[in-house]
């Protein structure tokens, strides 16, 4: 709860890139709660067609939570 703000406001701000591909560096998240995997599939939905977000180094549980919840959404990819 007490970074759900920052989580939000750094979806927008990444959201706001006018690129193709949004990096998103992972790496030093060790968890993201049902909320916060809501937040970024949102975030992906709300996405200007053909930009996608590249998650790298995702906290293990959070690709799964998202292929469950939101199966083959193509505006979020993981990085091996």
């Amino acid at each position: 709860m007490s970074t759900r703000t920052v989580w939000r406001q750094a979806l927008k701000q990444l959201a706001e890139h006018r690129t193709d591909v949004l990096h998103l560096d992972l790496s030093r998240v060790r968890f993201v709660d049902m909320a916060g995997a809501t937040d970024l599939a949102v975030a992906a939905q709300r996405l200007p067609e053909g930009q996608r977000i590249v998650l790298y180094r995702p906290p293990a549980h959070l690709p799964r939570i998202l292929e469950l919840f939101w199966p083959g959404m193509a505006e979020i990819e993981v990085a091996a």
